[in-house]
């Protein structure tokens, strides 16, 4: 919501003080230069990035758009998710506990879950460190080098279609040249025409110097800086599961590991002490009762 608010109050600005100063909204109009810089710009994008970031940059367009950040539904369902496991290990049996990790989707406690559920790689994380906790043979800081190898390496996986989008619009006021420059060079075959089409002509042609401009400030970096924000927030639940399992494996009791967890949230964003009281007795709120 707020790139679309944004965007029209950027567009509404520019054209406004520029019919303002008297200018023309239709001389702006140029569908060919907007062909020229976008068809430029998606080109070099396809050309410069595999296609696994390309098809990602997608998803994280759409997440950038829809402000897909965890809420705290979401805190909560991990929150909920990792107490029960710990609790698991303390009073039930390696088999018990290994059939909840095998098979996520048939488990009880990830059922009560289901925005953890629906996160696949999120589900994988907490399964795959709580089943070296069962192993036991592991040391906590052992566990923590190789958790913040993982995260670090998925951060940046993250973070490529945040890269990827950022040199494009870096490139797009050049691109505008080059279709500013097209257009004069049109303008110069027609050196014989009166100033007035003349005028127009090279008008259009800075048209497009101004649409890259445009198209980098205006909207391509905006668009950069809230994937950032959205892929860092998401980020933020990995980081909620590796402080209260190193918690736990640290001598902790699950009440006490999950508020290691709880205290890495953002305090505008941190479910209350009260809340997660309650998820712990009632695991998924009002969708397990």
């Amino acid at each position: 919501m707020n790139i679309i608010i944004g965007f029209i109050i950027s567009v509404g600005c520019i054209l406004g003080g520029f019919m303002a100063m008297g200018g023309h909204v239709d001389v702006l109009v140029q569908p060919f230069e907007l062909m020229i810089i976008g068809g430029a710009g998606v080109g070099a994008f396809i050309m410069g990035n595999p296609m696994k970031v390309v098809k990602d940059s997608g998803k994280a367009l759409g997440e950038a758009l829809k402000n897909a950040v965890p809420k705290e539904r979401n805190y909560l369902d991990v929150l909920g998710v990792l107490y029960s496991l710990m609790r698991d290990l303390r009073t039930k049996s390696r088999n018990e506990i290994e059939a909840h990790i095998d098979n996520p989707d048939e488990s009880s406690i990830f059922q009560t879950a289901p925005t953890v559920l629906k996160n696949k790689e999120l589900t994988a994380f907490i399964c795959d460190y709580v089943r070296l906790i069962i192993i036991g043979n592991a040391r906590s800081h052992e566990i923590e080098a190789l958790m913040d190898e993982e995260l670090d390496t998925m951060f940046q996986d993250k973070m490529k279609p945040y890269h990827a989008i950022t040199a494009v619009g870096d490139s797009f006021p050049a691109i505008g040249i080059i279709a500013a420059v097209l257009g004069v060079i049109k303008a110069m075959s027609k050196i014989n025409e009166s100033p007035e089409v003349l005028g127009g002509l090279i008008g259009a042609a800075l048209v497009g110097t101004m649409l890259g401009i445009f198209l980098s400030y205006c909207v391509c970096n905006p668009i950069c800086s809230q994937i950032k924000i959205v892929r860092g927030k998401q980020q933020r639940l990995y980081i909620i599961v590796k402080q209260t399992l190193l918690a736990y494996m640290n001598g902790s009791v699950p009440q006490v590991a999950l508020e290691y967890g709880r205290k890495t949230i953002s305090n505008k964003e941190r479910p209350s002490i009260d809340s997660v009281e309650q998820e712990m007795m009632n695991p998924g709120g009002e969708k397990a009762a």
